[in-house]
């Protein structure tokens, strides 16, 4: 848990008093039922379970195949040293 200043809380108090004052202002100059629309889709949004985690893939691949023309190019072969010969 990081600790913050005291003036840091503060700030981030006086912040989300803030936002609430623009929020609840923003409703209340809404029509009713779009009020009413705004607050079932808010409540649908979060009744709605994660979204489920992308498969694991190996490291370093791509999650979408290479364009055509595009394609890593193959590993060349290790190359030979001079005793081998």
């Amino acid at each position: 848990m990081a600790k913050h200043s005291k003036y840091e809380r503060e700030q981030r108090l006086a912040e989300t008093e803030r936002v609430k004052e623009v929020e609840s202002a923003w409703v209340k100059s809404l029509t009713p039922a779009a009020a009413a629309a705004f607050t079932a889709s808010v409540q649908a949004a979060r009744e709605r379970p994660p979204a489920e985690r992308a498969p694991d893939m190996a490291p370093g691949t791509a999650p979408r195949p290479p364009r055509p023309g595009h394609e890593p190019k193959p590993p060349k072969d290790a190359p030979r040293s001079r005793r081998d010969s």
